[in-house]
């Protein structure tokens, strides 16, 4: 067991913290398929879907970040595939959310041009449906980030921002957002402050255990509730004859 999901297992048994792990098996033979990985990473994304907007109840959260403890964790790839996932698996409208203002990325995770976004809508207050593109014909929708910004915070920080976010949570039945990493910017917690919540995104024998919690502290912190831990590439290997029988 790592040292990194030793932590957070941890932080579970302390009722604080559930953690789910995009976990990626790999066979020790190399002989495993690669359409199997992708059933057992679906599997895992399903659950994950599941255990942080499928709850039972009327507090069930709609509207979620997803953020990295520090750069590289992965938060946008996650972003990107509980997006779909999610869009997989209710009747409801989704919209994912590309408010990593400093480096964004979602846009190239579903293959679409980055014009006329979140920026665009917060500068032009338009309605935030003439900026959200709908992707495949299906329930899922994205809403880039749109124009380059000099001031990322202060967009975030916005009294227009904030209007936006209401539209979205009106317009569409769950929100995805992607956010910058917590050790980096205060934008996750800005966004967790106006949001259901924020679940972290942490790495498998990279995110450094101190960092995770100084991450987990820092939202603690700002009182922004944290729904989970997303395990990022979580990799073991398995013996072919066990793997058969998985």
């Amino acid at each position: 067991m790592s040292r990194h999901f030793e932590l957070l297992q941890q932080v579970e048994k302390d009722g604080e913290l559930f953690v789910i792990s995009d976990t990626r098996p790999v066979p020790t033979n190399g002989k495993r398929g690669h359409l199997d990985l992708e059933a057992l990473t679906r599997e895992e994304r399903i659950k994950l879907v599941q255990r942080v907007f499928l709850l039972p109840g009327a507090d069930a959260p709609h509207v979620v970040v997803f953020s990295g403890v520090e750069a590289g964790d992965g938060s946008s790839w996650i972003c990107a595939r509980v997006g779909e996932t999610l869009a997989s698996q209710v009747q409801g409208a989704v919209c994912v959310v590309d408010a990593n203002l400093r480096t964004p990325s979602l846009h190239r995770y579903f293959g679409t041009e980055n014009i006329g976004g979140l920026t665009d809508a917060i500068a032009q207050s338009q309605p935030v449906r003439n900026f959200a593109r709908q992707l495949s014909g299906g329930h899922l929708w994205i809403l880039t980030s749109g124009s380059q910004s000099s001031d990322p915070g202060g967009v975030l920080t916005s009294e227009r921002f904030r209007s936006l976010l209401n539209e979205l949570r009106a317009e569409f039945d769950f929100v995805v957002i992607d956010a910058p990493s917590v050790n980096l910017y205060a934008d996750a917690i800005l966004l967790g402050k106006l949001t259901d919540g924020v679940a972290l995104v942490v790495q498998a024998n990279s995110t450094r255990r101190e960092t995770a919690r100084k991450a987990k502290e820092s939202l603690e912190s700002a009182k922004v509730k944290l729904l989970g831990a997303v395990l990022n590439k979580r990799t073991f290997p398995i013996p072919e004859a066990l793997y058969r029988k998985i």
